[in-house]
């Protein structure tokens, strides 16, 4: 007997053919031709499944229709399912590879863009870099700087940010300094040349520029926390290094990629 199911329950079972046939979400992304991120969309029950979408997964996974969709449908593997939904989850390691002149010119940009902000301190500057290479991730599947970011108390923060600051200080591109912000010590950046665009895209600029317009108005206690919230954030381990993956596993308000009947072609 067939029923109507909602999207959690078709995940978990498509998840559970899945990991009974020992197929991993990028093999069966592939062969699908369904994106990978939106596979794990469809596993975490956060997005629809259209009937041709299913009827490639049961060729696949060598399930029938009817089956999948029965009132009566049974886990016989318990033991695997339980674990899957307990489990943290489990992802390929992204490899993004810095691209410091990329890095530095999207520093002056934010810099550019926030020109006047008291806010922008030190705090928020590396916060805002967070969410523009990491929402662009999740949208594009493609690293915008390619920086790495480790998971510290107040937040993620670049690892390569002290460096790469330091040397634009040094060649005369930027200049810091230390202010009094409402009774605390503010380390503040000022852009001493203008960011060359035509190092990013259209789509690039877009991100950034949706990013700076949501959240560059925060204090930094506020993007601190707010920061904590995100699925990369909170699944990261103290003081180590935030997997980009993990963005396909955010929920709203952090999700900027539109899942639900995408094309995945």
């Amino acid at each position: 007997m067939n029923t109507v199911l909602d999207n959690k329950e078709i995940g978990k079972r498509i998840a559970y053919f899945r990991t009974r046939g020992k197929i991993s979400q990028e093999k069966l992304a592939s062969e699908t031709g369904i994106s990978r991120p939106s596979l794990t969309q469809v596993e975490l029950g956060k997005r629809n499944v259209s009937a041709i979408e299913l009827l490639k997964f049961s060729n696949v996974l060598n399930f029938s229709l009817d089956e999948i969709m029965s009132a009566d449908f049974k886990y016989d593997m318990p033991s695997v399912m339980e674990e899957q939904e307990t489990a943290e989850p489990v992802v390929r390691q992204s490899q993004p590879h810095l691209n410091k002149e990329k890095l530095t010119n999207l520093i002056l940009y934010i810099l550019e863009r926030c020109a006047g902000k008291p806010n922008i301190g030190e705090t928020v500057l590396y916060k805002l870099l967070y969410f523009c290479d990491f929402n662009y991730y999740e949208i594009y599947e493609e690293h915008l700087s390619g920086a790495t970011y480790r998971k510290l108390a107040n937040g993620p923060v670049p690892r390569e940010v002290s460096a790469i600051l330091s040397d634009m200080e040094a060649s005369g591109q930027l200049k810091s300094l230390t202010v009094d912000y409402f009774g605390y010590s503010q380390k503040r950046y000022l852009p001493l040349v203008s960011a060359n665009k035509k190092l990013f895209n259209g789509a690039e600029l877009d991100v950034v520029n949706n990013v700076l317009d949501k959240l560059s108005g925060m204090s930094a206690t506020e993007i601190s926390e707010y920061s904590h919230g995100d699925m990369p954030w909170k699944a990261a381990k103290d003081r180590q290094i935030i997997d980009y993956e993990l963005v396909f596993y955010r929920d709203v308000p952090y999700s900027v990629r539109t899942y639900n009947g995408e094309d995945d072609d």
